[in-house]
């Protein structure tokens, strides 16, 4: 009996993180509707709450998942790319703004889910972020040997934010962004001088 219960339970899991991903890639994280999700996965409102602590833990579980499709888009490039670690930077440059756009509000929902002091980030979820972060480390390994850990840590993070920053302002067409025309040669611009 207690085995499917718990069978009962993961499936009412996978449906409302699939429910939720769809509503997320159709209309961005203000979509997203407990009672809309009950209603998806032909449940009571309050079922949810048994198998999600709320719906900040089911955004987290659908933006792990975004968080797997970019890795899998990022290294799918990588495996075109000749061994540069220059080339291969700019590659993943440019596969993160080719992966913003085709899954743009999917996208934007990792950047926009609410985060306080109160909720700490769980570990698997950073984790599929270190992933990300992991295909930078390497070429850069490769550029800056010298560099320390901590620098080398610093590096990636700081090349990512970079990167981010152009996708995000140019495909928010900010005024002070690049514009999306140009996103893809600005990454390579950059980066090439950067390398330099």
């Amino acid at each position: 009996m207690a085995g499917k219960v718990a069978a009962r339970r993961a499936a009412l899991r996978e449906t409302l993180i699939l429910s939720a991903e769809r509503r997320i890639a159709e209309g961005g994280l203000e979509a997203l509707k407990a009672r809309d999700l009950a209603k998806d996965a032909g449940c009571a409102l309050g079922a949810i709450y048994n198998v999600f602590e709320d719906l900040h833990e089911l955004v987290l579980e659908v933006n792990a998942r975004t968080f797997k499709r970019l890795g899998a888009a990022v290294a799918g490039e990588l495996d075109q790319a000749a061994d540069d670690p220059v080339e291969r930077l700019v590659v993943m440059g440019q596969a993160y703004h080719h992966f913003a756009t085709r899954e743009y509000l999917s996208w934007r929902t990792l950047f926009d889910v609410a985060r306080t002091t109160e909720m700490p980030t769980p570990e698997w979820y950073l984790a599929e972020i270190e992933k990300l972060f992991a295909y930078i480390a390497a070429p850069l390994g490769q550029l800056f040997p010298e560099s320390s850990n901590e620098e080398r840590v610093l590096l990636t993070r700081g090349l990512f934010s970079s990167v981010h920053g152009i996708v995000f302002l140019g495909l928010d067409r900010v005024n002070s962004g690049v514009p999306v025309a140009q996103i893809d040669h600005t990454i390579s611009l950059i980066l090439k001088r950067l390398a330099k």
